[in-house]
C-alpha cells in the first residue's frame, strides 16, 4: 500500500506553481510596462500578477492529493 505524505505533496506542488507561474509573471511585468507607457489601463494586470502571487497559498487549504491536482496557473 502506498501512503502519501500530504505534507510533502504540498510543498512539491508549491515549487512546481512556482516554476509554473514565474514565465507568467515575467510577461506580466513586460505587459504591465507597455501599458503604463501607454497610459492603458493596468488593474487586469495588476489582478492577475496579485492572483499569480497567492496561489500557493491554496496548497494550504488543501487535504488531499486530488486537490492540489486541481490547482493551476492556469486562469479560469
Amino acid at each position: 500500500m502506498i501512503t502519501i505524505n500530504i505534507d510533502r505533496a504540498k510543498e512539491i506542488k508549491k515549487d512546481r506553481l512556482r516554476e509554473e507561474r514565474k514565465p507568467l509573471l515575467e510577461q506580466l511585468d513586460i505587459d504591465y510596462m507597455r501599458a503604463m507607457e501607454q497610459g492603458i489601463e493596468t488593474t487586469d494586470i495588476v489582478n492577475e500578477k496579485q492572483r499569480l502571487r497567492d496561489i500557493t497559498n491554496l496548497v494550504d487549504t488543501c487535504s488531499s492529493v486530488e486537490e492540489l491536482k486541481s490547482i493551476s496557473c492556469e486562469n479560469t
